[in-house]
Order: structure tokens, then sequence, then C-alpha cells
């Protein structure tokens, strides 16, 4: 296990501690302002005597704007380069001059409806368009420099990582949790991979409860995403689920307190974000026929388009329409286990009869062909041809951390544990 994740850690656990002391002491640390900077729109401060008012310089990509007024859009439906350029009143010889200088440095042709750019015109009477700056990416941005000496480069904003901790307990899902607590939606999505192999999230339960530890990028104030997942804890019905991340055989992955991975054979389910509908019996009441017979699956119901992913590793051996099934997708797994996607409205891309499909992969979408009274997925599980219930399923986990690597783990997971210990 290379040290530098096992440093890291460290000097993560430190930096928390740090910030709970200087929080719960109640010290404010102030900043000289001859050295303040902020990311985008900048301030910078000159240094100055103690008799002068500092004088402020304002400046935005790392243009000083002061002597311009910034017209800020979004890029339009089937509008170019050109187009754009062309309504700031930019010459057309100046025009051609930067799509040919823009070759070397950006695809004026990949440029997206939608993405802002910042117009920089002069504040004299003449109106002069000086600077265009398009934002391809949240993280860069072009700048079209239309001065006599017409230059197109690109740059790239600073990104400010922050290292962060939450804990929350389950009222009603793991979704409101997330956003009453004002945390970066996205962690709902990155908790429900993590122990998609351990816990059914469709039946987390009022009183279940989380500790994360990950780091958060920022541009500009605003969140570009989470970057890293440290390490993570969930209490689910009274039993903890760690994730402890570990790299072996060149792979990060995450493992739990045993040093099992926590990937499995199979996911916990078809769906990220649903609910059960209807579960496994032996004899439901069927909504449409009226009467009673066995209903071998789980339903999850989801809105129409819902992406259906293969719970595991395996051959396609059925697609097509069969009768009160619908539009259906069968998967054999192995020589043991098959499972089956019933009622939905269109198949994956390439999804065919005979084709190899990878755990996680699109092979279908939530729709409400054949008997079926509203959109859902009625996903079966089968045991050497015999229906079992889904939710019941006990795969084996896949590859546990090695005899070689045990020491190493050890280590980390003590680091990790302590860190969550201090998630409050």
């Amino acid at each position: 296990m290379p040290s530098n994740l096992f440093k890291k850690l460290k000097n993560l656990k430190k930096n928390i501690a740090s910030l709970l002391f200087l929080l719960l002491s109640g010290i404010l640390i102030t900043i000289n302002p001859a050295c303040k900077r902020t990311t985008g729109t900048q301030t910078e401060l000159l240094p100055t005597d103690s008799t002068t008012a500092p004088k402020a310089i304002h400046t935005r990509y790392g243009i000083s704007y002061d002597s311009f007024n910034l017209i800020e859009g979004k890029i339009r439906r089937n509008q170019f380069l050109s187009d754009l350029l062309t309504e700031y009143r930019v010459p057309y010889p100046a025009i051609n001059n930067v799509v040919q200088l823009s070759r070397a440095v950006f695809d004026v042709r990949k440029i997206k409806r939608g993405n802002p750019y910042v117009v920089f015109q002069t504040k004299d009477s003449l109106i002069r368009t000086r600077f265009v700056v398009y934002e391809h990416t949240p993280t860069d941005y072009i700048v079209f420099d239309l001065g006599d000496s017409i230059n197109v480069y690109k740059e790239t904003k600073q990104i400010i990582t922050d290292q962060k901790t939450a804990s929350g307990i389950i009222s009603t899902s793991l979704w409101n949790t997330i956003n009453e607590k004002n945390l970066n939606p996205v962690l709902v999505n990155d908790l429900s991979e993590i122990f998609a192999w351990s816990i059914d999230f469709f039946g987390l339960q009022k009183g279940d409860s989380f500790k994360i530890v990950y780091e958060e990028q920022y541009v500009d104030s605003t969140s570009i995403g989470i970057s890293k997942i440290y390490a993570a804890w969930f209490n689910h019905m009274g039993e903890d689920f760690f994730a402890i991340p570990f790299v072996q055989n060149g792979k990060e992955s995450y493992f739990d307190i045993n040093g099992n991975s926590l990937k499995k054979a199979f996911l916990k389910a078809p769906l990220r974000f649903s609910r059960i509908s209807s579960r496994f019996s032996n004899s439901r009441l069927h909504p449409i026929l009226r009467i009673r017979r066995p209903h071998h699956g789980v339903d999850y119901a989801a809105p129409i388009g819902t992406p259906v992913h293969a719970i595991g590793d395996g051959k396609i051996i059925k697609t097509g329409y069969y009768g009160g099934a619908g539009r259906m997708v069968k998967i054999r797994h192995n020589s043991v286990y098959t499972t089956a996607y019933m009622h939905l409205s269109r198949y994956g891309k390439g999804v065919k009869s005979g084709k190899y499909v990878k755990q996680g992969d699109i092979i279908g979408y939530v729709g409400s062909s054949g008997l079926s009274t509203g959109p859902h997925l009625d996903f079966r599980f089968y045991k050497y041809g015999t229906p079992i219930d889904p939710l019941k399923v006990k795969a084996p986990p896949v590859e546990p951390v090695s005899e070689e690597n045990r020491e190493d783990y050890e280590k980390i997971k003590s680091v990790i544990t302590d860190l969550l210990n201090t998630v409050h």
C-alpha cells in the first residue's frame, strides 16, 4: 500500500481536529487585506502605508476590468463564435483572425449551447469589444483578446479543494436528509454507489444514520463536485457498514471492517432511486386481473425512462415482448443465477440476445408495457431456474484484502475509524 494515502489520511485527521478546535474555541482568523485573494472575479489590495487607503484593482479571468463594461450571457441554440462576435460589433477581418488563431487552442465548433460568456467593452463613445471570454467547462475558459495584436489563449480557473465531514440521521429518505443539511446532493449518489452491494437503499429505515469524510472542489465559490471519499459509515437497521478505501493490485476500491470488498457479485437493486411497490409473494392480489396468484418478483415504482442496470455480469438470453411481462430482458449470470427485468419502455443501447453485459450496464428503461397499472420495473431472480426473493439474496464478495496487504490495510483502517469517530 503506497504511503502517500496513509500520510494524507493522517494529515486530514489533523486538519479536522484543528478545525474542530478552532470552532469550539471561537477563534476568529483574520487575513491581511493586502494579501486578499479570491478566484474568478478577484479583488487585489495594493500594499499601502498607514496614511493612504488601499487602491483596489478588480480583475476577472486575470483581466483588469475597471475601464470596461461587462456584458454576461449564454450561448444560444445554433449560435457560433462568429455570430457572437458579430453581435458585439467585432469587424469581420478580426473575426477571421480569431477563427484562424483558435485552431491551435480550441475548436470553435465545440462551443456549447447554454455555456456562459463575458464580453469586455470599452466605456468610451466608440464602445469597442476588447475581450470575449467563453467558459467551456466550469474550470476551463478561452480568452479572445481583440486588441491591436489579436490573441487566443486557454486558461484554467483556480480549483479550491475543501476537506469536509458530514453526518445525518434518516427520517424519511437519504435524499431528504442530505437536503435538510444543505449538503451536496451528489453525496446521495456517492453513498448509494459505495454501499450498493451491502445496503438496499429502497429499504432505509427511520433512525438509520451515516457519516462521511470527503473532499469537495470549488471554482468561484461554486461547487464543481465531490472529488474524493476518504471514509464512510452507515448504520442500517442496527448494523454497521464501513467503507475503507484501499489500493490493491493497482486499483483503489472500498472494503469493509474485515477487509472484504464492498463489491459483491450482484448489486442490491437494479435501480438507483425508486421505491418498492410490491414484494415477492406466493399469493398476491393482481391489481388488474383481481385474482390471487404468485408474484415471484419485486416491483420498483419509478418514472418512465428511469435507467435499469444489470445487477451483475452475464449473457443476455432473452429480449422481446412477452405478453403480460411486456418488454423484457433476461440475463444468465452463471450456471446458478438468472435475472429478468420486465415492463420496460425500451432497451438500452445495443441490448440484444447473445450480448454480454457488465455489472451496472444500462439494459433498459422503466416503462409500463404489458399487463401493468403504471410505470414500474418487475425484477425477478432465479436460482437454478426457480424464482427466489431478490431482497433475500446474499451474494458473495469479490476478492478481499490479501494476506500480504493485510498489515498495511490494518493501518489504514485504524486511521479511518479514528477519523470517523471525530465526525458528529
